[in-house]
């Protein structure tokens, strides 16, 4: 039990559960081991870097989820943007497509008298 509290285990990955425990301290399932283990596993500092842990992690999640959101609302504005400057390039190609066509349409004038 003192191994895995310490953070050196040598049968186990270290994390502090009642798998672990009997597998590191190398006896059965036995209940009064594993109520000992319950009352300490609430004040050991590998519980409470556990907890530190699982909060980082949360907090990391809900970060990566309101990053998401945000690339998508970005990305639907590069969206938009596409389509409206595809519509202007399309304008643009066709105007100068009337003006070169009227250009090379030569018309006299006649002078006014």
């Amino acid at each position: 039990m003192e191994r895995l509290f310490a953070g050196r285990p040598t049968r186990t990955d270290g994390k502090l559960t009642k798998n672990n425990l009997w597998r590191e301290a190398g006896v059965s399932r036995a209940t009064h081991v594993l109520a000992g283990w319950d009352h300490r596993i609430g004040h050991s500092p590998a519980r409470l870097q556990d907890r530190k842990q699982a909060e980082a992690i949360t907090a990391l999640r809900q970060q990566l989820r309101e990053s998401r959101k945000h690339r998508d609302r970005l990305q639907d504005q590069v969206d938009a943007a596409a389509t409206v400057i595809a519509a202007l390039y399309a304008e643009n190609a066709a105007l100068r497509e009337q003006i070169s066509d009227q250009s090379a349409t030569v018309v006299p004038l006649t002078p006014r008298r």
